[in-house]
């Protein structure tokens, strides 16, 4: 009798040492009224699923602040509150994945953004892509910058990975804001980007000024993200 098969459960892309680095940089910016809130807040999805989030999760801003979060690129007070959020949801997997996605489309561009910063800490797999794929397609800055974090250099396959550092170039987004760009570039994105050089030039354009950076496999060695995290 052939035994069964256990399928895997999905895993998310940070470790509980970062899932923990968050709450701690998030508490420290927060007043103490804020995180007794966030506290009860996190508590009652914890208990309530997803019907807590109804109000909760489009608040995060007006409630806990706008304002950048420290040591951590790119990110606002209110992605790292519905990061929290999403965290302690009880659903897992396809089910999760499916609960993050109804806050992206049912949400306005801060609310998809926090999604997507939410994504690398989410245990759903490469169900998430999705999302980035929408986020992707979009020519909202905002969007794409935080589609391609963590969980795109994960989970988003070489081809659609190098169509979205080249959209980067197109729209002005800094290449250092790309998660994994050292570690991902190969020798077709430097053909696509010097390809994109070629075209700027002839135009009468200028070239970005970070383009070295993808152009050739020479280019000295640089890092994803100048913050502590690359989140």
């Amino acid at each position: 009798m052939t035994a069964p098969t256990l399928t895997q459960a999905p895993e998310a892309v940070h470790d509980a040492l970062t899932v923990r680095t968050l709450r701690e940089c998030l508490l420290s910016v927060l007043s103490p009224d804020q995180r007794n809130r966030f506290v009860r807040d996190t508590g009652a999805v914890a208990e309530q699923g997803a019907a807590a989030l109804d109000t909760r999760f489009p608040a995060a801003g007006r409630y806990y602040g706008r304002g950048p979060l420290p040591g951590w690129a790119g990110w606002s007070v209110e992605d790292g509150i519905r990061t929290g959020l999403l965290l302690r949801l009880p659903a897992q997997g396809d089910d999760l994945a499916a609960e993050a996605a109804a806050r992206y489309h049912g949400g306005d561009a801060a609310e998809r953004r926090g999604v997507l910063r939410a994504l690398p800490f989410l245990p759903v797999g490469a169900a998430g892509l999705t999302l980035t794929d929408d986020a992707l397609r979009t020519n909202d800055t905002r969007l794409i910058s935080a589609a391609l974090g963590p969980y795109a250099r994960a989970h988003l396959d070489q081809y659609r990975w190098r169509q979205a550092v080249l959209k980067c170039l197109f729209t002005g987004i800094p290449l250092h804001r790309v998660a994994g760009l050292h570690e991902r570039r190969d020798a077709e994105l430097a053909r696509m980007a010097e390809g994109f050089a070629a075209e700027r030039r002839a135009a009468g354009r200028t070239v970005p000024a970070d383009l070295w950076l993808v152009a050739t496999q020479e280019a000295a060695d640089v890092t994803a993200d100048r913050a502590p995290y690359d989140a």
